[in-house]
Parts: structure tokens; C-alpha cells; sequence
């Protein structure tokens, strides 16, 4: 493995342990906060909290293993189902956006998966105040093309991610905020496609067209 490899899964690494942070410190605090409380209708709520950190660290960690991770238990193509929930997690733990889906296809490939995900968390990211997340995906002519639009009143976005997405960060610039755009670029890079991004006032457009392995579009 090279230096720039290690230093990518190091990255990639810290962003996954940062996520994880605060929904396993919520269940840290609740089950030390059950084990000392008596009066049932805060037992009660301390439950309440262990459930919610334990869904969220699930969703998350279901999230990374198919963003960053190797998804062992699927075959060479994942159903769009397994995003598709994956994806509602993730707006769901926001809350304020509105997912509408535009999905031709049954399933997509390993490396199409991961630039769906990560544009689907990126875009998520950008609606700090809520808004709508457009996700399409469909095969023509032999390529995977992604589009997620995310619109909203205000749309926060580092060009630094990108300039990841495009493959032009400037020296220093990758770090643990920018590794997962970077990360997808490599696998479009080696899939022969391209991704772009277009930054609006009111809308933040990620897209992507990946060439399928022959023989392998379901």
C-alpha cells in the first residue's frame, strides 16, 4: 500500500470515528444516566435516548459500510433498494428535507453505489437549513449517470470537496472533510468516467457518469 493510499484510509478513518462521536457518546450518557436514575418517567426517557443513539449509530455505520467499505454480503451489483434506505437514513437523522426519487434501474455497481452515497451525504450536508434532495440514477449506453440536486434557502458547500469531486485539490487540501470527495473521484477515475459539481445560490448539482464492466449491467 503507498503513502497516499495509508494517509486516504487513515482520513477516511478519522471522518467515520468523528460521525460515530456523537451518537455513541448519546448512548454512553444514557446508560450511565439508567444506571443511577429511579424515577421511571426519566428511566424512561434515558431509554428513549439509548434507542435513538443505538438507530442512528446503526444507520450509520449500515451508511459507511457501503460508502467507504467493501460490502462484503453483496455480488458485483447491489439492488438501488439498499442506498435508497441508506440514504433516507441519513435525511431522516437531519430532518426538514424531502427526498423525491428518479431511480431506473434495479441495481448499480459497487463503485456507482459509493458515488451515490457520498454525493447523497454531501448534498445532505449543504441543506443546513432544510430543503429538497433530488436523487436520480439510471443506465444508458452502457454507463451508470447519478444527478442529486439539493435545493434549499441556504446552501452551505466547501469548494475544497469540490475540487476533490473534480480531482484538483491544491497540496495540503486533503483532509478528513475533503477524503470522501477525493475517494470517488479515484473510483470514477478508474472506472473511466468523470464526476462535476455546479454551485448555485439555491442549489448545490453533483453528477456523475461511470462506464459499467462489460457484462456486468443488470
Amino acid at each position: 500500500m503507498t503513502d497516499a493510499s495509508t494517509d486516504l484510509a487513515a482520513l477516511l478513518c478519522s471522518r467515520l470515528c468523528h460521525d460515530l462521536l456523537s451518537p455513541v457518546g448519546a448512548f454512553s450518557n444514557g446508560l450511565e444516566l439508567l444506571a443511577t436514575e429511579t424515577d421511571p418517567d426519566m428511566r424512561q426517557n434515558c431509554i428513549e435516548l439509548l434507542e435513538q443513539s443505538a438507530t442512528i449509530s446503526t444507520n450509520k455505520l449500515k451508511f459507511f459500510r457501503l460508502a467507504f467499505g467493501a460490502a462484503g454480503g453483496f455480488g458485483d451489483r447491489v439492488p438501488v433498494e439498499e442506498p435508497k434506505a441508506l440514504i433516507e437514513s441519513l435525511v431522516r437523522d437531519k430532518g426538514r428535507i424531502e427526498i423525491r426519487w428518479a431511480l431506473a434501474t434495479a441495481n448499480l455497481s459497487k463503485p456507482t453505489v459509493k458515488v451515490l452515497l457520498n454525493f447523497a451525504q454531501i448534498a445532505v450536508d449543504s441543506l443546513v437549513r432544510g430543503g429538497t434532495l433530488d436523487v436520480g440514477a439510471e443506465l444508458r449506453d452502457g454507463a451508470s449517470e447519478i444527478v442529486i440536486r439539493a435545493t434549499g434557502p441556504k446552501i452551505a458547500f466547501d469548494e475544497t470537496i469540490g475540487r476533490a469531486i473534480e480531482g484538483s485539490l491544491h497540496e495540503g487540501e486533503l483532509s478528513s472533510r475533503t477524503a470522501a470527495a477525493y475517494m470517488i473521484n479515484l473510483l470514477a477515475e478508474d472506472a473511466g468516467g468523470g464526476l462535476q459539481y455546479a454551485l448555485h445560490d439555491d442549489a448545490l448539482v453533483l453528477g456523475a457518469v461511470l462506464p459499467e464492466p462489460e457484462g456486468l449491467i443488470g
